[in-house]
This record gives C-alpha cells, sequence and structure tokens, in this order.
C-alpha cells in the first residue's frame, strides 16, 4: 500500500466533506447519489452528539445505500468492508459518540 501522507482525521475530511463536492460534476447521477449518501452517512455517524433514534434511521438507511451500491458497482466491490458499514451504527448506538473510539492512541 502506498503512504500518501493523510492522516486518520485528513481521510475523515475527505470522505465527510470534499469527496461529495468533488464528485458533483464528475459521475453520472445514480453512482454520485450513492456515494453522497454514504458520505452523509458517515457525516451524520461522526458527529460528537448523537441521538439514539438517528442512530436506528441511520442503520436502516445504510443498508439501502449498500443495495444501490449494488446496481451501479461490480460484485469485485464488495468485500467485508463494505458489510461492516451495517454494524457502524449499533456500534455508535452501544458505545456512544465515535470520534474517540475510531483513533489510534497516540493520535487521540
Amino acid at each position: 500500500m502506498q503512504d500518501n501522507g493523510l492522516k486518520s482525521h485528513d481521510c475523515h475530511v475527505l470522505i465527510q466533506q470534499l469527496l461529495v463536492v468533488a464528485l458533483r460534476g464528475l459521475l453520472p447521477k445514480g453512482p454520485r447519489m450513492v456515494i453522497m449518501r454514504l458520505c452523509a452517512f458517515f457525516n451524520k455517524l461522526c458527529q460528537r452528539v448523537i441521538d439514539r433514534e438517528v442512530v436506528v434511521a441511520l442503520e436502516d438507511e445504510v443498508v439501502e445505500t449498500i443495495c444501490m451500491f449494488e446496481r451501479f458497482f461490480p460484485l469485485s466491490f464488495f468485500d467485508i468492508m463494505i458489510h461492516l458499514l451495517i454494524h457502524l451504527g449499533r456500534e455508535a448506538r452501544l458505545g456512544g459518540p465515535i470520534q474517540y473510539r475510531w483513533m489510534y492512541r497516540f493520535a487521540r
């Protein structure tokens, strides 16, 4: 794997904020909307304060988003990491806000 100099926080900002803007004119509407839904999912999940009812709705929404991904991306795209998206909402519901659990100890 190539080291591009990005830290964990940089990748979070790219996924949650900048990817949505960058894809606006590059992809057709279908794939672009699915990726935007995934970026919005991560943005809502990584808030400092999370309402449990919102997390339950996010869990349902991410399942629909993954089903939408199947329409636009090849089956080789789907591995265990895509499946783990389904469990992130439950993790946030049980453990609270994830901002302190998704960092390495030396980065906190």
